[in-house]
């Protein structure tokens, strides 16, 4: 076994990413203060080929010397829009047919292996602050909870890691 070189991965071109035809999900960022995880959230997007990233609050956008550094370019390959709030972003998804679910520890959520998602629906899936989590307005606008199962003595994964497991485990779901 080797590893393969980057010319054998046989990846897309930014302009052909651009083009291609994106699964149905969109990725909200809610008061993300983290530069770094910003920029992780653009290369999972990209990576998972998400719509889009709305950029919610104080969560800042590119360009950015600290994002680009974790993105790796994957935020000039990626959409993204700016919102004001995650309740907005919220109410304008839901509006546009999108099933929103936060990933958040709370009363009801459903546990991630629980999830089932709808086969032809599109959703967005929103991600909040390191520390304050998910906005509770945007959780009372939204159709629910996620939570990823933990076993240790910490409360949380860092925010870019969840959604590493959530978006990957909704897709895999998705596509099989």
């Amino acid at each position: 076994m080797r590893k393969l070189s980057v010319d054998e991965m046989d990846r897309m071109s930014v302009d052909e990413f651009k083009e291609s035809e994106k699964f149905p999900f969109v990725i909200v960022l809610d008061n993300i203060r983290s530069l770094n995880n910003i920029g992780s959230f653009f290369r999972t997007a990209d990576a998972l080929r998400a719509e889009k990233i709305l950029l919610c609050g104080y969560t800042q956008q590119p360009p950015h010397r600290e994002i680009t550094r974790s993105a790796l370019g994957a935020e000039t390959s990626v959409a993204w829009e700016k919102c004001p709030s995650a309740v907005e972003a919220v109410k304008m998804l839901k509006s546009q047919g999108y099933k929103v679910w936060c990933v958040e520890q709370a009363e009801g959520s459903v546990l991630l292996q629980n999830f089932e998602p709808v086969p032809e629906a599109p959703y967005a899936f929103v991600f909040g602050n390191e520390v304050e989590g998910v906005d509770d307005a945007a959780i009372a606008a939204s159709d629910g909870c996620l939570e990823i199962p933990q076993f240790g003595t910490k409360h949380s994964f860092n925010v870019s890691v969840s959604a590493g497991i959530v978006l990957w485990d909704f897709l895999r779901r998705k596509i099989t």
